[in-house]
């Protein structure tokens, strides 16, 4: 499995096409252990092209703190689950959260 999460000073960007990367983990789900950590930086941002590239780099999930229902719809027809609502925190401590069953998500922070 592999998880994005948008990332602004390592910290989770609270609005998901504001992003400066994309931190991208590689999970063993067996262990529920992270194994590997890639920053990546996104093309520009434009409608439907940060699904396509993030389905392209092989992510199954991504864990944001807003995102409009349209973005949401395109990462599905793409095969990438969409979970909105996280807090701000480091990709690792939000992944290790969503990993452990105890991450708290809140109200989507995007309205459109």
């Amino acid at each position: 499995m592999k998880i994005a999460v948008p990332v602004v000073d390592n910290q989770l960007c609270m609005h998901f096409g504001h992003c400066d990367q994309f931190a991208l983990l590689d999970i063993d789900e067996t262990d529920k252990s992270i194994t590997r950590k890639e920053m990546l930086t996104p093309p520009p941002h434009e409608p439907g092209v940060l699904p396509r590239w993030l389905h392209q780099v092989g992510a199954n999930l991504v864990i944001a703190g807003g995102m409009g229902a349209r973005a949401q719809e395109l990462f599905n027809a793409n095969g990438i689950k969409v979970i909105v609502g996280a807090s701000p925190d480091t990709p690792e401590r939000i992944v290790a959260a969503y990993l452990e069953g105890t991450l708290t998500t809140g109200a989507n922070t995007c309205d459109h």
